[in-house]
């Protein structure tokens, strides 16, 4: 069987040399083109842009914006080391964005809000909540996005043209400022769309050529069993204690629902713990949300989750299958087990099945079709990772900084945005050693187990404030800080002691390390739970008048509301604008001292992304009087409703086929 040495240059053909250089050349072209194009809107002007979108481009922008190179680093390692199982993750999304416009999108569209923090504002009012979001939101974005996809897009880079992997992330880092400072954000809307369609179309090519390699879908499942790395019997017996367990491919493999006390993936877990973590993703992200507040009607809206549902049913067998191929061509190496051979494969000890897919990539698609498909998911997880290096730097200078210091100028806040960019970089970097060893080394289960740690606390009080009315501010806070404190006792021990793996075993003791991240999530969400409804219930209710068309119950309701942050909101908008004054006063007295050159306007373009970053915020009250109703024509109700009933109809099957 073919092994190839990890260490050789594999794209070193001039026909996958020169598409790369060309497809980054047309890119960084359109950037440069659009950065000197006129302004032709805010963040906050492209969101209140008439919301005229249909159900299709809902639907796909919502998968779009799910799937980046951490699923296809992810998934595809995951599928490689256990099997199928890890495909639970992405469809019980099925049924979790049915909820999202069933049940969630008609009360964002009756609030008249364009984020989930600023339903919350409204719903408890007070700037706690919030603020709490916001730190939350930055960890989340270090340690599961940033982190995540530099090490993903450097395990494509390392593979390709055999670097350190240190080395393939400074390259990274380097040509995603250079896609950044040449107008890159501008280009997003641009070139995202077609970059995520020609991914998804080389997916499905290297898929082919991936089942035609290993001789069928059936050849699979009776390969994958002995797909055992030839050079494990090469390790010294005293020197590693390891079974036979570590190296032979899992007996349950092909089965999604799997034993709940010795699976690596428990069925209560993927059944209930996945849509604990789910429902926080998909319901509450603000670039989820986003795009289905843009969508003409309630029933576009249900259409495109649909749509989206009906999507997700592809990693699986893109993403996953592939992966489990992957183990099966090259067992030496993406089955790794001997700690030196992995270190030299793939840069870390715990094994090396995280490079399962880019290793298909650049071993079997023919040239050509390797560098488009390289240079195209290079390209995407770049504008991924511009695009949390803004959504981040806004975060932190709008939320935290302005709160530090009120009187900030403009110019502060954007060098402050700056700065704190080259502080999640370098927090990030050194985080990478910890994503690459974290859950066996299996990237998915590192992502997933984060967010099992973070993410329940807010799915709970998110879920309470909208369908039970008795929930106040005080219980909604209480439970969001008792829920932190009682993840970070998991997750803090989990790092310091290490997830462990098999034949290196974590000393974390088992009381507090040894239950399953999912099952704690259940556990995490139905604590955060009782705490909140206790807190409530022991102190003062909210009163009816400030709840009208902000919970479930009253969507459809008339009264006036009297919003419990109207107060705030205003003393926010007359600091915004003493601000924006002061500013612009500042602007003038600079703009009148020089005159600006070519490269002075180059610089205060470059400037602009953050500038309609906050017309985002200053832009958002208006949307209260523009929001859609929620009425639906009953025909095309109906209509999507049934739909809905066949996708699920779809889900149940193949969750049972594959269980």
């Amino acid at each position: 069987m073919e092994n190839p040495s990890s260490d050789n240059v594999t794209i070193n053909n001039p026909a996958d040399i020169t598409i790369i250089i060309g497809y980054f050349i047309v890119v960084i072209s359109v950037g440069i083109w659009s950065m000197f194009r006129t302004n032709r809107g805010t963040v906050g002007g492209y969101f209140l842009a008439g919301r005229t979108m249909t159900w299709w481009p809902v639907g796909a922008s919502l998968f779009a914006s799910n799937i980046g190179s951490g699923h296809f680093v992810g998934l595809a390692g995951t599928g490689a080391a256990s099997g199928i199982a890890v495909g639970g993750f992405e469809w019980n999304a099925l049924f979790i964005v049915l909820l999202l416009g069933w049940l969630f999108v008609p009360v964002y569209l009756t609030a008249g809000v364009i984020t989930m923090p600023q339903y919350l504002k409204k719903r408890f009012g007070g700037t706690r909540i919030s603020l709490y979001l916001s730190i939350i939101s930055l960890f989340l974005y270090i340690f599961t996005k940033i982190s995540v996809d530099m090490f993903s897009g450097a395990v494509f880079i390392q593979q390709a043209l055999g670097w350190n992997i240190y080395v393939a992330v400074i390259a990274l880092l380097l040509i995603t400022a250079l896609y950044t400072v040449t107008g890159g954000l501008a280009a997003l809307m641009y070139t995202d769309t077609v970059q995520t369609f020609v991914i998804i179309a080389g997916a499905f090519v290297l898929t082919g050529f991936s089942f035609a390699e290993v001789g069928g879908y059936n050849s699979l499942l009776a390969k994958y069993s002995s797909a055992v790395p030839a050079n494990f019997s090469s390790m010294d017996p005293q020197r590693y204690n390891i079974s036979q367990q570590c190296y032979t491919p899992r007996q349950d493999a092909f089965s999604l629902l799997r034993d709940p006390t010795t699976g690596d993936l428990p069925w209560p877990g993927v059944l209930f713990g996945i849509a604990i973590v789910g429902g926080w993703y998909w319901c509450t992200d603000q670039v989820i949300v986003q795009r289905c507040l843009a969508a003409r009607s309630l029933t576009h809206v249900k259409a495109g989750c649909i749509m989206c549902g009906y999507l997700k049913l592809l990693p699986m067998f893109l993403m996953v299958f592939p992966g489990m191929i992957s183990r099966v061509l090259y067992p030496d190496e993406v089955g790794c087990v001997v700690p030196e051979l992995c270190k030299q494969v793939c840069g870390t000890e715990v094994g090396c099945s995280n490079i399962a897919y880019p290793k298909l990539v650049v071993s079997i698609m023919p040239n050509g079709l390797r560098g488009l498909m390289l240079a195209v998911m290079l390209a995407a997880l770049m504008s991924s990772l511009a695009s949390i290096f803004n959504s981040s730097s806004t975060l932190f200078t709008m939320d935290i900084w302005t709160r530090i210091r009120p009187q900030a100028t403009e110019r502060e806040l954007i060098v402050v945005g700056r700065i704190w960019v080259l502080c999640i970089v370098a927090i990030s970097i050194c985080w990478i050693p910890v994503v690459q060893a974290a859950q066996s080394g299996q990237l998915f289960d590192y992502i997933q187990s984060i967010s099992s740690y973070l993410a329940p606390p807010i799915a709970s009080v998110f879920l309470l404030a909208v369908f039970v009315k008795r929930v106040n501010e005080m219980g909604a806070f209480w439970g969001l800080i008792g829920g932190l404190v009682m993840g970070l006792c998991r997750m803090l021990p989990e790092f310091w002691f290490g997830t462990g793996s098999c034949i290196f075993p974590s000393y974390c003791p088992f009381l507090v390390c040894g239950i399953h991240y999912l099952y704690f999530a259940i556990i995490l969400f139905l604590c955060t739970s009782v705490l909140v409804l206790l807190v409530s219930y022991c102190t003062e209710p909210i009163d009816d008048q400030h709840l009208h068309r902000l919970v479930f119950s009253l969507r459809y309701s008339k009264e006036e509301r009297t919003d419990l942050d109207g107060e705030q909101e205003e003393k926010a908008r007359r600091a915004l604008r003493e601000t924006q004054e002061r500013t612009r006063e500042n602007n003038y007295t600079v703009a009148e001292e020089e005159e600006k050159s070519g490269i002075c306007q180059l610089v205060s373009r470059l400037c602009e992304g953050s500038k309609g970053s906050q017309d985002l915020n200053q832009e958002a009250p208006e949307a209260t009087e523009q929001m859609p109703d929620i009425s639906e024509d009953p025909v095309w109700k109906h209509a999507v409703d049934a739909n809905a009933l066949v996708m699920m109809a779809v889900a149940v099957f193949l969750w049972g086929y594959y269980a």
